[in-house]
């Protein structure tokens, strides 16, 4: 890889006491491809321009003031960041498009799926690259996964199971001055509870390794703590083209989960499973023949989970790793001038999310619907 210039970043949000913002910056810096020259990193500007002289960038009281003077500037931002609350995600966006820059925004794309659409229909006109950071299609083993699935070695796919259970809303700590869940409770601000939150997370996953779409649920989208406007538990039945069966469960009320992502993908020959509680490792067991168990950045892995490797094998990588595998490949794009960012989740990705939301929010409780929201 020759060397380059790092792609010129500027973030909105991401300031003090967030949690994905940092996540972003860091993983954005890791591999030099990308570096924060400029943010604006709270509705709060004092707190903006603490974060900014802290990171030694450019601060910004406001968003769209950001992208204006940075787009205008010789050596401003060539792309930005979107790590705020979901209801913003569309207006930063958009604006950040259409003055010319790339776009990275956390997941989900939107607050619903009106808003993917519009998003979208900016996207294709801008001629920028955006990309949505669905975490673990970073991590090298997940990236493994779907080579095996994609080269057949598991046979026609028969059966998905994707779980992600977390226990952190049990109690309505967002009534006891939680910020992170403060936001992520409110419909104005997220669109969706838990299925928007982290329910996108495990169905994008699904999809980007099992290399089937899905056509058809059958949900059942739940509040269980009394007095939340917003669900926190999901349990979904899944039908893909092809015919293949799935489940998908996502919770935040599992107490003493913690961050337990978990795919199993079954074939005719055998099936694989993969844990974000150990994501070095990928477990194929045959139906004819012994288990195994793939480490990352082994030699006999596939050529993307190489790439997605940094370090020899036994020495773990994790979160911020996955999330810079993002950035790197988002960077790479930019500075080849590509029509995409290969791996990295799109526009595309992000609709589907919200068409998986939104259908399985309607139509909970209902029996099987088509994806799009009609009758199955």
């Amino acid at each position: 890889m020759t060397t380059r210039e790092p792609i010129r970043l500027a973030m909105v949000g991401g300031g003090p006491g967030a949690f994905i913002g940092p996540v972003h910056r860091m993983a954005a810096e890791l591999d030099g491809r990308m570096r924060l020259v400029a943010g604006a990193f709270s509705r709060d500007p004092a707190k903006s321009a603490a974060a900014a002289q802290a990171w030694g960038v450019r601060g910004y009281a406001d968003w769209s003031e950001m992208i204006a003077a940075e787009a205008a500037r010789e050596d401003g931002a060539q792309a930005v960041a979107v790590v705020t609350p979901n209801h913003l995600h569309l207006a930063v966006s958009r604006a950040a498009l259409q003055a010319g820059l790339h776009v990275m925004s956390d997941k989900p794309a939107t607050r619903d799926l009106a808003e993917a659409h519009e998003l979208a229909t900016v996207v294709a006109a801008s001629g920028r690259l955006y990309g949505l950071t669905y975490t673990y299609t970073g991590y090298p083993m997940v990236r493994d996964a779907r080579e095996i699935v994609r080269r057949g070695d598991l046979g026609a796919v028969r059966k998905i199971v994707v779980e992600y259970p977390q226990g952190w809303l049990s109690r309505p700590i967002e009534r006891e001055g939680a910020k992170q869940a403060e936001w992520r409770v409110d419909p104005a601000l997220a669109g969706a509870g838990c299925i928007g939150d982290i329910g996108v997370h495990a169905f994008n996953l699904a999809e980007f390794v099992g290399g089937v779409r899905v056509e058809r649920l059958c949900a059942d989208v739940s509040t269980v703590v009394p007095g939340r406007m917003l669900d926190d538990d999901c349990n979904v039945l899944l039908r893909f083209k092809g015919g293949a069966r799935g489940v998908l469960i996502a919770s935040q009320i599992s107490a003493g989960a913690r961050n337990g992502l978990k795919l199993q993908v079954y074939g005719e020959k055998g099936g694989l499973t993969w844990s974000h509680d150990r994501p070095a490792e990928l477990t194929i067991d045959w139906l004819d023949g012994p288990s195994q168990t793939l480490h990352a950045a082994s030699s006999y892995l596939s050529g993307p989970a190489q790439v997605a490797s940094r370090l020899p094998t036994g020495h773990p990588e994790g979160f911020i790793e996955a999330f810079a595998n993002l950035y790197r490949d988002f960077a790479e794009a930019i500075a080849e001038g590509r029509a995409d960012a290969g791996l990295v989740p799109d526009i595309a990705e992000g609709v589907r999310s919200m068409a998986f939301v939104e259908t399985a929010v309607a139509a909970s409780g209902q029996g099987w619907v088509a994806l799009n929201g009609s009758p199955a």
